[in-house]
């Protein structure tokens, strides 16, 4: 189907991951939320919908915006990096996280969120003119909008362009096999290390989501890092991180890296305190001493937790103020300059120059 065709449809196209019940109704297969909808109502993601006796997609084609980051912002710190990447999303979500820190794109639940038409070949083709080394996938959660993301990815791997998918790895194994095939890297959302943390707060549950970070490492070739939000009272404890960064440690290993980063007041969750830098400093410490070798803090000033060490000798491999590059002691292939020392990751043979700006983009 051309794109042309799928405007006509007002951007809604069929999808394959859903069954018919005995009831009548029909159930979404594509994440662990199992909709069971019937006619005219939608997901709990909201872009996916019950129509004609099949679920469809609502969005494709539409975003809510585009913007040219630093790769760092997504964060991926050992993917190309100083490079920029052309970032958009949807609308929706499939977890209802009451802390979400991006609430006005994923909890959004109007169409006039998605102020920007786009076919995956024009976004390709921006990434292409705009210098971008990729396309993400990011500001709600890319599993939801599965067939437009899956249809970008083609079109930019087409034109050389790398694709990042930035989600909370709520998927089903069947749809998720055929996501990460086109995907070339990832940051996954942790939220927490218990179910009753994804229970209350998010929505959802943990297995499924520590179920995509063993795929992602056992069955695939993408690049990955994993982001925790440590929220003041809620999910910080010392005794969960040391499980959580024990858990990585043990079926993931010590070279995917580990981001905590700092909550702030959002969405449904706005009576607590931003998270102190101690806390942050503090979970670091936990997860280098149960044998992380990458372990970074965010949305704080930190120039020491941005920035990567040789795990070998602990000399400075890449310097970082913020999302700014201030040094770069890697030779090829990530190797440590000072004791070559193999650094995990996907590094050019130069820094990227892209720095910290942030510029909105318009498809054309």
């Amino acid at each position: 189907m051309t794109f042309d065709e799928k405007k006509h449809m007002e951007t809604t196209v069929p999808t394959k991951y859903w069954h018919k019940l005995e009831d009548g109704r029909i159930q979404c297969d594509l994440c662990p939320q199992h909709c069971k909808l019937k006619n005219a109502q939608r997901g709990i993601c909201f872009v996916r919908a019950c129509q004609n006796e099949m679920i469809v997609l609502t969005t494709y084609g539409r975003s809510s915006g585009f913007c040219i980051d630093p790769i760092e912002k997504k964060p991926l710190y050992h993917f190309l990096p100083g490079t920029p990447v052309l970032s958009f999303g949807t609308a929706g979500c499939n977890l209802t996280c009451k802390f979400c820190q991006n609430w006005d794109i994923s909890k959004s639940r109007e169409m006039d969120t998605l102020c920007d038409t786009a076919s995956p070949e024009m976004i390709a083709q921006a990434a292409k003119e705009n210098g971008c080394s990729c396309v993400a996938f990011t500001y709600n959660d890319p599993v939801i909008f599965h067939e437009y993301a899956i249809d970008t990815a083609k079109a930019c791997h087409e034109r050389g362009i790398k694709t990042v998918a930035v989600t909370a790895g709520y998927v089903c194994p069947e749809p998720r096999k055929e996501f990460y095939a086109h995907m070339d890297a990832a940051n996954v959302d942790l939220k927490g290390f218990t179910d009753s943390f994804y229970k209350n707060y998010c929505g959802g549950h943990l297995e499924p989501v520590l179920d995509t970070l063993v795929y992602l490492k056992k069955e695939t070739n993408v690049w990955f890092e994993i982001t925790t939000l440590l929220i003041p009272t809620l999910n910080d404890s010392e005794s969960e991180i040391d499980e959580m960064t024990k858990w990585i440690m043990k079926n993931l290993g010590p070279d995917v890296p580990l981001h905590f980063t700092a909550f702030h007041p959002a969405w449904k969750i706005e009576n607590l305190h931003p998270t102190p830098p101690s806390i942050l400093f503090r979970a670091r410490t936990i997860a280098k001493q149960n044998g992380l070798h990458h372990v970074y803090t965010g949305n704080i000033q930190d120039n020491t937790g941005g920035s990567t060490y040789c795990h070998r000798c602990n000399k400075k491999l890449i310097g970082r103020n913020g999302y700014i590059l201030t040094e770069w002691n890697i030779i090829k292939n990530g190797v440590c300059k000072f004791c070559e020392t193999k650094c995990e990751g996907v590094f050019c043979e130069k820094p990227g120059t892209w720095g910290a700006k942030r510029l909105p983009a318009r498809i054309k």
